[in-house]
């Protein structure tokens, strides 16, 4: 498991992922930050409403579509010049592959989390928000990082499938719009997009009970679950396209 971790990170250590992981989070914080700044008389509830601007554009479109891109990345090299066969005839077995980047893809979006937490944070004090740092934030973009686990471990069983690069980050994009629906519906419980949503705090900050987040961790762990099977399951029996 740890050689497969480490031939994954060597992929992508001086790859182009880096300046994306960079660029889509100050995007989303540029724009919340700008909503923020023309909407400050409504906008009264200081560091909190600096996050729903922020949060909106990033974990309901931004992040999720990051999650795909780093999904479909680490999955580029495999579909290139028939290395699928290659891998999957080698004594590297299915499970330690897809666990090593799920791993990887875990580690870039708690790289980026990290990052987006850090600018909200600096931001923050441009504006000079009154009080100090709130650590609910903290465990919003903890839960978000969790909740990006179950997204990645379906991008990933979509990008294993799929020879296209873009292909995998569409499907993503319209799975956004699908889980904002059953966010709505109040059904978010039960898709991994909407999960992200109610992790975030990206609609509500409205803190959850202990039942409520004892099913948020619940069913994210079975997704991940789930899909991590259904991946390992269909690479097992069926041929990857790889030409």
């Amino acid at each position: 498991m740890i050689r497969s971790i480490r031939a994954e990170w060597l992929k992508i250590r001086r790859s182009r992922i880096v300046p994306v992981l960079a660029v889509l989070p100050v995007v989303s914080l540029l724009v919340g930050c700008i909503n923020f700044y023309f909407n400050r008389t409504v906008l009264q509830n200081g560091w909190y409403s600096l996050w729903t601007q922020v949060s909106l554009f990033y974990g309901e479109f931004f992040l999720p579509v990051l999650i795909a891109i780093c999904c479909a990345f680490v999955c580029r090299l495999e579909h290139n010049n028939r290395n699928w066969n290659m891998v999957l005839t080698s004594p590297l077995s299915v499970t330690s592959l897809f666990a090593a980047k799920l791993f990887i893809v875990g580690a870039l979006i708690l790289a980026a989390q990290t990052f987006f937490v850090l600018m909200y944070g600096a931001s923050g004090r441009l504006f000079a928000l009154p009080g100090g740092f709130p650590m609910e934030i903290v465990a919003w973009s903890l839960r978000g990082w969790f909740a990006s686990l179950s997204i990645a471990s379906l991008q990933l069983g979509l990008s294993i499938r799929i020879r296209s690069f873009a292909a995998p980050i569409g499907i993503g994009l319209c799975a956004v719009f699908l889980g904002l629906g059953m966010y709505v519906l109040k059904i978010g419980m039960l898709f991994p997009h909407s999960l992200l949503t109610i992790g975030m705090g990206v609609l509500s900050q409205k803190g959850l009970t202990p039942a409520e987040n004892g099913a948020f961790l619940f069913m994210n762990g079975l997704f991940v679950l789930l899909f991590a099977v259904w991946s390992i399951r269909r690479m097992k029996n069926e041929d990857v396209v790889s030409s």
